[in-house]
């Protein structure tokens, strides 16, 4: 299970934010989700939501030293709050800035971590969809078939959350029909200006 935001389509309107803050009760201070806007107010402005990408090999997992972050079988990255010691090294290897602390001060002091959940309930040891899940981790709707709140809530379909495969023929159909030329994202800066597509 992947996240793709289209930077082509997203128009800064914080809805994915707004979503996900609402749906799990995400404490003051924190975003699981927040929007970055790139070159704000010049030619060739972007705006991209980010969170917890779930990656395939993540960094923080790799780093955790008592491996409270984890895969799961489709690929979500959840996280034990009960193992997390709140080291931060997860933190600081993550690329996209997903894991947040919800306190104020020093590292070992702040709590334990917290990050996007994909809307699929938590890695502790609590009954998946019970009320103690959900004030520990928020949302289960990834158990009850549904996808993130964030992605249903964008109004632009810029957001765009499933399965990876899936996502990667979406961006490739949308791609492919508003040519390389438009301004596909990264493109030009990837392959420059002399390939021909």
């Amino acid at each position: 299970m992947k996240f793709l935001c289209d930077a082509d389509r997203c128009i800064d309107c914080n809805a994915c934010v707004t979503a996900c803050k609402n749906e799990n009760e995400v404490p003051w201070g924190i975003n699981r989700r927040r929007v970055v806007t790139i070159n704000d107010g010049k030619p060739g402005e972007r705006s991209v939501s980010m969170a917890c990408m779930h990656c395939t090999d993540a960094p923080c997992a790799a780093v955790c030293p008592v491996t409270c972050i984890y895969p799961t079988e489709d690929g979500i990255v959840l996280h034990s709050k009960d193992l997390c010691i709140g080291c931060g090294y997860c933190f600081y290897a993550c690329p996209f800035g997903a894991p947040q602390y919800p306190k104020v001060g020093n590292f070992g002091s702040r709590g334990k971590m917290d990050k996007c959940t994909y809307c699929a309930g938590g890695g502790g040891a609590e009954a998946p969809g019970s009320a103690a899940e959900f004030e520990k981790y928020g949302s289960d709707r990834f158990g009850a078939g549904k996808l993130p709140l964030c992605a249903e809530m964008c109004s632009t379909k810029s957001l765009l959350a499933g399965d990876g495969d899936v996502i990667a023929q979406i961006y490739k159909e949308r791609v492919l029909k508003r040519g390389y030329g438009s301004g596909a994202w990264g493109w030009m800066t990837a392959y420059h200006e002399d390939i021909e597509v």
